[in-house]
């Protein structure tokens, strides 16, 4: 027999299993000389009431054996010998459809201009420390993506573009811990994810795909419309008739080779702002109206929303727990993003604050035709980055001041390593971005009491939110409107927006390339 049931209990009960196994005993009036399996599906905090509680959803087969997880890497088969697809970009997106394609008997072969997750450190210290930016190497390019160094959240609203729980299970059977499976609000880990990222580069290459670090497309060979190779590293040449390219957000050379070679790449709304950090010990006292907060609960987090202007203001990333990073690809701008570690543990608790970019919002941007909010996210990540003095310092300025419009002459600490500098931040901003987050911390400080406080420092500029720019594709095919054997996928085209998101796109990217093939 099975049944389904869900549980509340105190954090502290929730912790441990023997008292959720007695509860559940007890819920399904289970005798003394029943055997039964308890199955996890979804867990879930709920703070809206004076205390906290935890939600668990489960499944309990009495007397039968729960029928066993399939185990995805089961199907993989040696593909060494196999037809070759290529793939460009060895994010989530491109790892995500490599094994896609190694499950149906096809060979993936990648191409990541930037540097394995181990070789990325010294990269990613080399920003932190020394303000040093390896344009293929950072927060953004090398093995992984964006999102391995930038906190790992696996939570997704995408909830009808694939099977999320196959992704996940991929995860788990390369390293993350089950929990992923049941949390409402999955999270790995910048710490834990890159051995993860390395994990599932052996099982591609042991099944016979093949990766090529150090590898950045420079040109791509189209005749007729048709894409029938690329060039890598400006001279070695590669032919095929299957091309997937998830290159990310960022790589704004590629689009600059799109449009060089004629192929067709659209404007895209996206969003921009700042990152605000609060103590976390003051997001725990809003949310879980606790101080200290239970050592039974998470570092708690928080989603704001609010419409200005007819603009959605939103928050976006939020790292409870975390730490704010310089997330700049190119010498000479100042970019900003936020990451958190598995036990969510720093002292303070970010997340970026946005404004939807519409078309109209830019129209004295229209000259640059389709790449016209690429040109505006430039304008203004180079005019933060001016405003310093030449290395990664962020201009910072207290919430409270931002809004009353004063100067904060002395920054108190943040998490932002390179450190930060006093500022108006007005002066940077574009003035309607100003004006709606203006508007916006007032509500935001009326929906979570306490959020508004002198306390929170804003730090500037968070402008990678999504890519500007969108490669249109088939919603049928994937493959690309005009060009024949190119398939755009991922965050870098329009597709995503996060990890979870970016590996669904590419695993249906696959299946369309699989059956082409097939």
């Amino acid at each position: 027999m099975k049944k389904q049931l869900t549980i509340s209990l105190s954090p502290e009960d929730a912790s441990d299993e023997k008292i959720i196994v007695e509860i559940i005993r007890k819920e399904c009036k289970i005798r003394p000389e029943d055997n039964f399996t308890v199955v996890k599906k979804k867990r879930s905090i709920d703070a809206r009431s004076r205390y906290p509680f935890i939600n668990i959803s489960a499944e309990v087969f009495i007397n039968e054996e729960p029928s066993p997880e399939p185990v995805v890497k089961s199907y993989y088969k040696s593909v060494s010998d196999k037809k070759k697809v290529y793939i460009i970009g060895a994010g989530p997106a491109g790892y995500f459809a490599a094994l896609e394609l190694i499950e149906a008997g096809i060979k993936p072969v990648i191409f990541e201009r930037g540097k394995d997750v181990r070789a990325r450190r010294k990269d990613l210290r080399n920003i932190q420390q020394f303000s040093i930016i390896n344009p293929d190497s950072n927060y953004c390019f090398g093995e992984g993506g964006a999102g391995t160094y930038s906190d790992g959240k696996l939570y997704t609203r995408s909830q009808k573009r694939g099977d999320i729980y196959k992704a996940l299970k991929i995860f788990v059977e390369h390293g993350a811990g089950s929990d992923i499976l049941v949390d409402a609000h999955p999270h790995i880990g910048s710490n834990k994810l890159p051995l993860i990222v390395s994990n599932i580069r052996e099982t591609i290459l042991h099944y016979g795909g093949e990766i090529n670090f150090n590898s950045r497309v420079t040109d791509f060979i189209v005749k007729d419309s048709i894409l029938t190779g690329v060039i890598v590293n400006d001279k070695k040449e590669f032919t095929g008739d299957s091309f997937i390219l998830c290159t990310g957000h960022s790589a704004r050379d590629i689009y600059y080779l799109l449009r060089k070679k004629n192929i067709k790449t659209e404007q895209k709304p996206f969003a921009l702002g700042i990152r605000i950090e609060h103590p976390q010990k003051l997001i725990d006292e809003i949310q879980y109206k606790q101080n200290p907060r239970s050592k039974f609960l998470p570092a708690a987090s928080y989603k704001l929303t609010a419409q200005i202007s007819r603009r959605g203001v939103f928050s976006f990333c939020m790292c409870p727990g975390g730490l704010i990073v310089p997330s700049a690809t190119s010498p000479g701008e100042i970019v900003v993003n936020g990451m958190s570690m598995s036990g969510r543990n720093s002292e303070f608790a970010n997340s970026g604050i946005v404004t939807a970019i519409e078309n109209e919002d830019i129209m004295e941007y229209e000259r640059f035709g389709e790449f016209a909010g690429l040109e505006f996210q430039k304008e203004y990540e180079k005019k933060f980055f001016d405003a310093g003095d030449g290395s990664q310092k962020a201009p910072a300025q207290r919430m409270t001041d931002f809004v009353n419009e004063k100067i904060t002459a002395q920054p108190g600490k943040t998490s932002y390593i390179p450190g930060v500098y006093g500022s108006m931040l007005k002066e940077l901003l574009p003035f309607f971005v100003t004006d709606r987050l203006k508007q916006a911390f007032k509500i935001f400080g009326k929906k979570m009491k306490g959020y508004y406080s002198e306390e929170a420092y804003l730090v500037g500029i968070e402008s990678r939110t999504s890519s500007p720019v969108r490669i249109p594709r088939n919603p049928e095919s994937y493959e690309h409107t005009e060009t024949r054997n190119l398939y755009p996928c991922g965050e870098g085209a329009g597709y995503a927006g996060g990890i979870i998101s970016a590996a669904l796109d590419g695993q249906n990217t696959a299946r369309s390339v699989i059956k082409k093939i097939k």
